[in-house]
Protein backbone atom coordinates (compact mmCIF):
# COMPACT_ATOMS: atom_id res chain seq x y z
CA UNK A 1 0.00 0.00 0.00
CA UNK A 2 1.50 3.40 -1.00
CA UNK A 3 -0.46 6.66 0.79
CA UNK A 4 0.39 9.84 -1.01
CA UNK A 5 -1.07 13.18 0.28
CA UNK A 6 -2.07 15.75 -1.92
CA UNK A 7 -3.37 19.41 -1.36
CA UNK A 8 -3.94 21.91 -3.45
CA UNK A 9 -1.48 24.82 -4.35
CA UNK A 10 -1.77 28.09 -3.90
CA UNK A 11 -1.85 30.14 -6.82
CA UNK A 12 1.13 32.07 -7.34
CA UNK A 13 1.29 35.61 -7.06
CA UNK A 14 4.26 38.16 -7.17
CA UNK A 15 2.42 40.20 -4.65
CA UNK A 16 4.55 40.75 -1.58
CA UNK A 17 1.75 41.73 1.66
CA UNK A 18 2.55 44.87 2.55
CA UNK A 19 3.63 45.67 6.24
CA UNK A 20 -0.15 47.45 6.89
CA UNK A 21 -1.63 44.49 6.31
CA UNK A 22 -0.31 42.90 9.77
CA UNK A 23 -2.95 45.19 11.81
CA UNK A 24 -5.55 44.04 9.61
CA UNK A 25 -4.74 40.57 10.55
CA UNK A 26 -4.45 41.72 14.78
CA UNK A 27 -7.73 43.37 14.51
CA UNK A 28 -9.06 39.80 12.75
CA UNK A 29 -7.85 37.99 15.80
CA UNK A 30 -9.10 39.95 18.01
CA UNK A 31 -12.20 40.08 16.01
CA UNK A 32 -12.63 36.04 16.32
CA UNK A 33 -11.19 36.15 19.81
CA UNK A 34 -14.26 38.29 20.94
CA UNK A 35 -16.75 36.44 19.19
CA UNK A 36 -15.96 32.98 21.16
CA UNK A 37 -16.41 34.77 24.14
CA UNK A 38 -19.05 36.30 23.82
CA UNK A 39 -20.43 33.09 22.61
CA UNK A 40 -18.62 31.41 25.50
CA UNK A 41 -21.06 33.94 27.77
CA UNK A 42 -24.09 33.15 26.06
CA UNK A 43 -23.51 29.13 26.35
CA UNK A 44 -22.81 30.00 30.12
CA UNK A 45 -26.23 31.96 30.58
CA UNK A 46 -27.95 29.22 28.67
CA UNK A 47 -26.89 26.49 30.84
CA UNK A 48 -27.39 27.96 33.76
CA UNK A 49 -31.25 29.07 33.07
CA UNK A 50 -31.92 25.51 31.48
CA UNK A 51 -30.52 23.86 35.13
CA UNK A 52 -32.79 26.05 36.85
CA UNK A 53 -35.95 26.67 35.08
CA UNK A 54 -35.61 24.13 32.58
CA UNK A 55 -34.91 23.40 29.01
CA UNK A 56 -38.58 23.86 27.58
CA UNK A 57 -39.25 26.84 29.91
CA UNK A 58 -36.11 29.54 29.07
CA UNK A 59 -36.52 31.95 26.02
CA UNK A 60 -33.96 33.51 24.19
CA UNK A 61 -34.94 36.44 25.03
CA UNK A 62 -34.36 34.99 29.22
CA UNK A 63 -30.51 33.90 27.43
CA UNK A 64 -29.93 37.49 26.35
CA UNK A 65 -30.90 39.56 29.27
CA UNK A 66 -28.95 36.67 31.68
CA UNK A 67 -25.33 37.52 29.72
CA UNK A 68 -26.02 41.42 29.33
CA UNK A 69 -26.91 41.48 25.80
CA UNK A 70 -29.96 42.06 23.31
CA UNK A 71 -31.71 39.59 21.39
CA UNK A 72 -30.26 40.62 18.35
CA UNK A 73 -26.61 40.00 20.02
CA UNK A 74 -27.85 36.56 20.76
CA UNK A 75 -28.94 36.05 16.93
CA UNK A 76 -26.24 37.32 15.74
CA UNK A 77 -24.38 34.58 17.11
CA UNK A 78 -26.50 31.42 17.01
CA UNK A 79 -29.90 31.15 15.02
CA UNK A 80 -31.67 29.34 18.12
CA UNK A 81 -31.27 28.25 22.13
CA UNK A 82 -30.01 24.69 21.01
CA UNK A 83 -27.33 26.06 18.95
CA UNK A 84 -26.10 28.06 22.23
CA UNK A 85 -25.13 24.65 24.42
CA UNK A 86 -22.79 23.72 21.32
CA UNK A 87 -20.88 27.32 21.22
CA UNK A 88 -17.34 26.01 19.87
CA UNK A 89 -18.05 23.75 17.23
CA UNK A 90 -18.15 25.83 14.17
CA UNK A 91 -14.43 26.98 15.52
CA UNK A 92 -13.20 23.52 16.45
CA UNK A 93 -14.51 22.56 12.87
CA UNK A 94 -12.02 24.60 11.82
CA UNK A 95 -9.07 23.53 13.54
CA UNK A 96 -10.29 20.28 13.15
CA UNK A 97 -9.53 21.06 9.18
CA UNK A 98 -6.23 22.87 9.47
CA UNK A 99 -4.75 19.48 11.02
CA UNK A 100 -5.52 17.84 7.93
CA UNK A 101 -4.25 20.61 5.75
CA UNK A 102 -1.03 20.64 7.39
CA UNK A 103 -0.22 17.07 8.07
CA UNK A 104 2.74 16.04 6.80
CA UNK A 105 3.36 13.91 3.72
CA UNK A 106 4.75 10.75 5.41
CA UNK A 107 1.82 10.56 7.69
CA UNK A 108 -0.85 7.84 6.93
CA UNK A 109 -4.33 9.75 6.57
CA UNK A 110 -6.60 7.41 9.16
CA UNK A 111 -3.49 8.83 11.66
CA UNK A 112 -4.09 12.37 10.45
CA UNK A 113 -8.13 11.90 10.69
CA UNK A 114 -7.38 10.94 14.35
CA UNK A 115 -5.19 13.46 15.55
CA UNK A 116 -8.18 15.98 14.16
CA UNK A 117 -10.82 14.67 15.61
CA UNK A 118 -8.58 15.30 19.06
CA UNK A 119 -9.13 18.83 18.26
CA UNK A 120 -13.21 18.03 20.34
CA UNK A 121 -11.70 16.60 22.63
CA UNK A 122 -9.60 19.62 23.60
CA UNK A 123 -12.53 21.90 23.46
CA UNK A 124 -14.37 19.27 25.84
CA UNK A 125 -11.91 18.83 28.24
CA UNK A 126 -10.80 22.32 28.01
CA UNK A 127 -14.09 23.02 30.40
CA UNK A 128 -14.55 20.02 31.82
CA UNK A 129 -17.26 21.17 34.60
CA UNK A 130 -19.14 22.56 31.80
CA UNK A 131 -18.75 19.82 29.18
CA UNK A 132 -20.13 17.30 31.94
CA UNK A 133 -23.42 19.27 32.72
CA UNK A 134 -23.79 19.94 28.78
CA UNK A 135 -23.55 16.10 28.49
CA UNK A 136 -26.27 15.39 31.46
CA UNK A 137 -28.79 17.71 29.73
CA UNK A 138 -28.19 16.62 26.12
CA UNK A 139 -29.41 12.93 27.79
CA UNK A 140 -32.57 14.51 29.12
CA UNK A 141 -33.18 16.98 25.77
CA UNK A 142 -34.24 15.27 22.76
CA UNK A 143 -33.89 18.41 20.72
CA UNK A 144 -30.05 19.07 22.12
CA UNK A 145 -29.66 15.48 21.21
CA UNK A 146 -30.57 15.85 17.64
CA UNK A 147 -28.38 19.17 17.39
CA UNK A 148 -25.36 17.20 19.22
CA UNK A 149 -25.85 14.10 16.30
CA UNK A 150 -25.89 17.43 13.36
CA UNK A 151 -22.54 18.25 14.71
CA UNK A 152 -21.32 14.89 14.89
CA UNK A 153 -22.24 14.52 11.23
CA UNK A 154 -20.09 17.70 10.68
CA UNK A 155 -16.70 16.04 11.63
CA UNK A 156 -17.98 12.94 9.25
CA UNK A 157 -17.99 14.74 6.21
CA UNK A 158 -14.96 16.32 6.64
CA UNK A 159 -12.94 13.26 7.59
CA UNK A 160 -14.74 11.11 4.74
CA UNK A 161 -13.58 13.97 1.89
CA UNK A 162 -10.05 14.01 3.75
CA UNK A 163 -10.09 10.32 3.69
CA UNK A 164 -11.54 9.97 0.02
CA UNK A 165 -8.60 11.73 -1.69
CA UNK A 166 -5.93 9.33 -0.87
CA UNK A 167 -7.75 6.65 -3.42
CA UNK A 168 -7.18 6.98 -7.04
CA UNK A 169 -9.65 9.55 -8.14
CA UNK A 170 -9.81 7.58 -11.29
CA UNK A 171 -11.58 4.73 -9.70
CA UNK A 172 -14.16 6.47 -7.94
CA UNK A 173 -16.72 6.90 -11.54
CA UNK A 174 -17.10 3.36 -11.54
CA UNK A 175 -20.06 2.12 -9.46
CA UNK A 176 -18.22 -0.79 -8.39
CA UNK A 177 -15.61 0.89 -6.16
CA UNK A 178 -15.58 0.31 -2.59
CA UNK A 179 -13.37 3.76 -2.09
CA UNK A 180 -16.21 6.01 -1.27
CA UNK A 181 -17.63 3.14 0.60
CA UNK A 182 -14.40 2.59 2.80
CA UNK A 183 -13.64 6.04 2.94
CA UNK A 184 -17.13 6.73 4.77
CA UNK A 185 -17.01 4.29 7.15
CA UNK A 186 -13.61 4.60 8.41
CA UNK A 187 -14.46 8.34 9.09
CA UNK A 188 -17.61 7.05 10.89
CA UNK A 189 -15.09 4.90 12.89
CA UNK A 190 -13.27 7.00 13.97
CA UNK A 191 -15.74 9.37 15.03
CA UNK A 192 -17.28 6.95 16.71
CA UNK A 193 -14.14 5.60 18.49
CA UNK A 194 -13.72 9.29 19.73
CA UNK A 195 -17.03 9.56 20.82
CA UNK A 196 -17.19 6.15 22.73
CA UNK A 197 -14.17 7.32 24.52
CA UNK A 198 -15.29 10.67 24.98
CA UNK A 199 -18.85 9.58 26.72
CA UNK A 200 -17.14 7.47 29.29
CA UNK A 201 -15.43 10.03 30.36
CA UNK A 202 -18.00 11.93 30.80
CA UNK A 203 -19.94 9.80 32.41
CA UNK A 204 -17.15 9.81 35.14
CA UNK A 205 -17.32 13.23 35.58
CA UNK A 206 -14.59 14.34 33.35
CA UNK A 207 -12.00 12.32 35.49
CA UNK A 208 -9.41 9.95 33.97
CA UNK A 209 -6.50 9.27 31.28
CA UNK A 210 -8.59 10.28 28.20
CA UNK A 211 -5.08 10.70 25.93
CA UNK A 212 -4.27 7.23 26.38
CA UNK A 213 -8.21 5.37 25.73
CA UNK A 214 -8.20 7.88 22.61
CA UNK A 215 -4.90 6.36 20.90
CA UNK A 216 -6.18 2.78 22.61
CA UNK A 217 -9.57 3.41 20.47
CA UNK A 218 -7.56 4.56 17.67
CA UNK A 219 -5.19 1.63 17.18
CA UNK A 220 -8.04 -0.83 17.09
CA UNK A 221 -9.43 1.44 14.05
CA UNK A 222 -6.58 2.16 12.35
CA UNK A 223 -5.75 -1.82 12.67
CA UNK A 224 -9.08 -2.40 11.13
CA UNK A 225 -9.40 0.03 8.50
CA UNK A 226 -5.50 1.49 7.69
CA UNK A 227 -4.54 -0.98 4.96
CA UNK A 228 -6.64 0.02 2.06
CA UNK A 229 -6.69 3.88 2.23
CA UNK A 230 -4.17 5.57 0.24
CA UNK A 231 -3.38 2.66 -2.15
CA UNK A 232 -3.57 4.28 -5.44
CA UNK A 233 -2.61 7.71 -4.89
CA UNK A 234 0.18 9.55 -6.18
CA UNK A 235 0.86 13.13 -7.35
CA UNK A 236 3.83 12.83 -9.36
CA UNK A 237 2.77 9.69 -11.61
CA UNK A 238 1.02 10.82 -14.88
CA UNK A 239 -2.34 9.62 -15.61
CA UNK A 240 -1.23 7.52 -18.06
CA UNK A 241 1.71 5.44 -16.67
CA UNK A 242 1.28 2.49 -15.64
CA UNK A 243 1.27 1.15 -12.00
CA UNK A 244 4.45 -0.08 -10.98
CA UNK A 245 4.73 -2.56 -8.22
CA UNK A 246 4.87 -1.24 -4.51
CA UNK A 247 6.66 -4.19 -3.18
CA UNK A 248 10.78 -5.44 -3.52
CA UNK A 249 12.48 -7.31 -5.79
CA UNK A 250 15.53 -9.03 -3.94
CA UNK A 251 18.59 -10.76 -5.33
CA UNK A 252 21.46 -12.80 -4.21
CA UNK A 253 25.19 -11.52 -5.12
CA UNK A 254 27.16 -14.35 -2.74
CA UNK A 255 26.97 -13.34 0.81
CA UNK A 256 25.70 -10.15 -0.26
CA UNK A 257 21.73 -9.38 -0.59
CA UNK A 258 20.91 -7.02 -3.15
CA UNK A 259 17.62 -4.95 -2.48
CA UNK A 260 15.89 -2.95 -5.53
CA UNK A 261 12.33 -1.10 -4.42
CA UNK A 262 10.61 1.99 -5.19
CA UNK A 263 11.60 5.14 -3.32
CA UNK A 264 7.61 5.82 -2.59
CA UNK A 265 7.36 1.75 -1.33
CA UNK A 266 5.97 1.46 1.94
CA UNK A 267 9.00 0.65 4.49
CA UNK A 268 7.34 -2.33 5.88
CA UNK A 269 6.60 -3.93 2.86
CA UNK A 270 10.30 -3.83 1.87
CA UNK A 271 11.22 -5.01 5.27
CA UNK A 272 8.60 -7.88 4.72
CA UNK A 273 10.43 -8.76 1.21
CA UNK A 274 13.64 -8.56 2.95
CA UNK A 275 12.89 -10.89 5.24
CA UNK A 276 11.26 -13.53 3.32
CA UNK A 277 14.55 -13.38 0.96
CA UNK A 278 16.67 -14.14 3.77
CA UNK A 279 14.64 -17.29 4.90
CA UNK A 280 14.57 -18.21 1.83
CA UNK A 281 18.40 -18.51 1.63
Amino acid sequence: MQYVRVMPQPAKTSRTPATPDAPESAAGSRAAAQRLKMRRELAAAAMELFATKGYEATTVDEIAAAAGVARRTFFRHFRSKEEAIFPDHDDTLIRAEAVLNAAPAHEHPLDTVCRGIKEVMKMYAARPDISVARYKLTREVPTLREAEIASVARYERLFTRYLLGHFDERAHADDANDDPLLAEVAASAVVTAHNHVLRRWLRAGGQGDVETQLDHAFAIVRKTFGSGIGAGRSASAAPSAPAAPAGATVSHQGEVLVTVARTDAPLDEVMRTIEEALKGR
